[in-house]
């Protein structure tokens, strides 16, 4: 039963919460975990949760991390030097912040997972082995913190063996595993697996081996008191066949112990309100401010400062699960119309990356495009596109279409995982209500996403008061981190009612990842 905001939050004694990720904004970002693990345990700790902060020490983090020291030395098996833990606070937030230093592990500058060449680092097993080593330290007690933890709550893949090592000791905390992509496994080959020198009785069914492979996010899975992804379709979704990357059986006996909680947003850093980034700001009640930031963002990339026109965005990674490639297959029907641009910043798969740049020059005055991704640049998308292009095949949450709807910007998205749960379709039904806050598609094709953008192109061009009411009524949603951070406390008070059940028995997966 959903719970309203003003009931009492679940007792959870002590409220000590250890979260931890492989990276956390602005310390370190790649994608939506970094904004989740960051702004999670701000809105714990108002809820009056001890809610502290653990990742690994990247040059960007120890960098960024205000008030740092030497905490303590941690004895890791069969790493030497000695893994030193640094404390310090968030830069943004209220937040008690771990660093794991480990220089030969963790001090390379760029991506956390990938080096110069886009190749996944070759010893990451080893990295995210030590990581979650120090997690189980900490979380079994550091006399020198004089602080431990109640529940620890893992993140992906790369925290995935944190509950393995944790299952087995008597007086561990309670442990939470939330999955934010079931694509990215963490799989390795028994090579290894061997190298790790992990108990050979975990290379079993019902351990970390997965289709001859080892895989870290499995271990989160099984061995966790409760898991969660982070939206309530993708957690339906991934009971299938088509979404379970493999895992849909062993989530489907889960049961109960499986649940889907929606990421908030915070709107301390995305509130056109307040926001420092862009041109101009504006608020709930008004979009005046908008044709200001749509002429900024024009004159940005390079386009004809047309105010009549519509602006379409897009933010994300420039990969074939976004529907990039949809994108562009629609783009000779789009750049037809009249008064229409495109802006679109992102990187990743790199004939994606090359198509667009090629569509930005034969379209110069209609796309814009940055390859790349800028924090700052993605505020000023938000506040000065009109609609959001969002087309993504499956997404866990999403972030950038709860971004949009803030900043008034309509988003136009595929009916899948959070994005099903955030955006109202434009039915005439709900626009007659004024409950409607964008365009939903149905089937992951080009022409069904051509078809929601022709219905969204029409109403902004022949109905720019029905538009209006479209972009205030998402404006108007909340989607704050509170709610969600209350239906975190409630998964933590039921892992630790959890914490000495016997593990799931594991039977054979249904499909491949």
């Amino acid at each position: 039963m959903e719970q309203s905001l003003t009931d009492p939050i679940p007792d959870l004694p002590g409220g000590r919460i250890l979260m931890a990720s492989s990276e956390a904004h602005p310390l370190v970002k790649t994608g939506g975990l970094g904004d989740v693990a960051a702004s999670l345990p701000a809105a714990l700790r108002e809820l009056g949760q001890d809610a502290r902060l653990i990742i690994p020490a990247y040059p960007a983090a120890v960098k960024g991390l205000l008030e740092t020291r030497v905490l303590c030395e941690l004895e890791i098996p069969g790493v030497r030097p000695p893994v030193r833990l640094l404390g310090g606070r968030h830069p943004d937030h209220p937040i008690p912040v771990y660093l794991v230093e480990a220089p030969d592990y963790f001090s390379r500058e760029g991506n956390p997972y990938i080096d110069v060449s886009g190749r996944d680092w070759g010893d990451n097993p080893e990295r995210f082995l030590l990581f979650c080593r120090a997690i189980a330290r900490i979380a079994l007690g550091v006399p020198e913190l004089d602080w431990r933890p109640d529940v620890v709550h893992c993140n992906d893949w790369q925290t995935g063996l944190a509950p393995v090592l944790l299952a087995d000791e008597p007086n561990r905390p309670a442990l939470v595993f939330t999955i934010h992509n079931l694509a990215y496994q963490g799989l390795f080959d028994r090579s290894a697996f061997d190298r790790l020198k992990l108990p050979t009785r975990l290379w079993s069914l019902s351990g970390l081996e997965f289709h001859q492979r080892m895989s870290f996010i499995k271990g989160g899975l099984i061995f966790a008191d409760r898991v969660n992804t982070v939206s309530p379709t993708y957690a339906e979704e991934v009971k299938t066949p088509r979404f379970g990357c493999g895992f849909d059986g062993l989530l489907r006996q889960l049961g109960s112990r499986f649940t889907g909680i929606l990421n908030g947003i915070d709107y301390r850093v995305w509130d056109p309100v307040t926001d420092l980034r862009i041109a101009r700001n504006f608020g709930p009640d008004s979009l005046d401010g908008k044709a200001a930031n749509k002429v900024a963002l024009q004159a940005e990339f390079g386009l004809p400062p047309k105010e009549q026109a519509i602006v379409l965005g897009y933010i994300g990674r420039l990969v074939e699960q976004k529907g990039v490639d949809l994108i562009l297959a629609v783009l000779p029907r789009l750049m037809a119309q009249p008064d229409v641009q495109l802006i679109m910043q992102g990187s990743g798969d790199a004939q994606l990356e090359q198509a667009i740049i090629e569509a930005a020059r034969a379209y110069p005055g209609q796309i814009g495009v940055y390859i790349g991704y800028d924090e700052h640049r993605a505020h000023r998308i938000e506040a000065g596109s009109d609609a959001f292009l969002m087309p993504s095949r499956f997404e866990p949450c999403g972030l950038n279409q709860m971004y949009s709807l803030r900043y008034g910007t309509v988003p136009i998205v595929h009916r899948t995982g959070g994005l099903a749960d955030t955006i109202v379709n434009a039915t005439p039904e709900r626009l007659a209500e004024g409950l409607a806050t964008g365009f939903v598609f149905d089937q992951s094709n080009a022409d069904s996403l051509w078809h929601a953008i022709r219905f969204a192109l029409r109403i902004h061009r022949d109905q720019p008061e029905q538009w209006q009411a479209l972009a205030l009524a998402g404006m108007r949603q909340d989607l704050s981190w509170e709610h969600s951070a209350r239906r975190y406390v409630e998964l933590y008070a039921a892992a630790r009612a959890d914490r000495t059940r016997p593990l799931v028995s594991v039977q054979e997966p249904t499909a491949r990842s």
